[in-house]
């Protein structure tokens, strides 16, 4: 926690399947604040470090959010999803015996470095003037427009048939769905984000990250920020 004046940043261990405003909501009521805001998106099937600020603090959310991320998690070879994760149903799955690890090292390494990238259709980007995932949960088309992002590292972990370890360092902007979705299609099988952690943002790590209910236990007293 960093704590100046009137305002503090919080290190905090998102759940799995609460989104992002979910957290913001929850410390908005323990923090007694309305000034309260987060630096950068978590999926709700996401689970990792989400920073949090609040009151002066909220100043800063750009500088946090434009800061290098890591994360950890598990690929799913051979079953494609819309929404390039578990939030959609997969398909079928496909033969995948043919796939070594050392393929899809190699399939992994072409993605280090400065990429093109195409947004998932279910992401919150605005596209028409409304989230895009608002228009793919109605199943409407929705032209996703790429965008530049750079890969520093995408380390193959573990290999567990059909699931993937890996561990990612990306700029901000990184789809690691997308990323999970074109290893697949690179490898020629097709492939889904079945886990994802972030594990690091700038120099801030998951490992100095409290829970809600830590979170609570020693602020839910504290005088009223707002």
């Amino acid at each position: 926690m960093m704590e100046t004046g009137d305002g503090i940043m919080l290190l905090v261990d998102k759940p799995l399947e609460w989104t992002s405003f979910d957290v913001v909501n929850k410390l908005r009521y323990i923090l007694h604040t309305r000034k309260i805001g987060h630096a950068g998106t978590l999926d709700p099937l996401a689970t990792g470090l989400l920073i949090i600020c609040a009151g002066k603090m909220t100043k800063r959310i750009d500088e946090y959010q434009g800061m290098e991320k890591e994360y950890t998690g598990t690929i799913t070879l051979g079953q494609t999803t819309p929404s390039f994760d578990l939030e959609t149903l997969p398909s079928a799955p496909v033969d995948i015996s043919h796939i070594t690890e050392e393929v899809i090292k190699t399939a992994a390494a072409t993605f280090v470095g400065n990429i093109e990238q195409v947004p998932p259709a279910h992401s919150s980007i605005k596209v028409d003037g409304r989230r895009a995932y608002s228009h793919a949960r109605k199943g409407r088309v929705v032209e996703m427009k790429p965008r530049q992002v750079t890969v520093r590292t995408f380390e193959i972990t573990a290999c567990r048939f059909p699931e993937v370890e890996f561990r990612v360092v990306c700029s901000k902007g990184t789809y690691i769905r997308s990323l999970a979705h074109d290893l697949g299609q690179q490898l020629g099988v097709g492939a889904h984000l079945s886990s994802l952690c972030r594990t690091r943002i700038g120099e801030y790590r998951l490992t100095d990250a409290e829970t809600i209910e830590q979170i609570r236990a020693r602020f839910e007293a504290a005088p009223s920020m707002s």
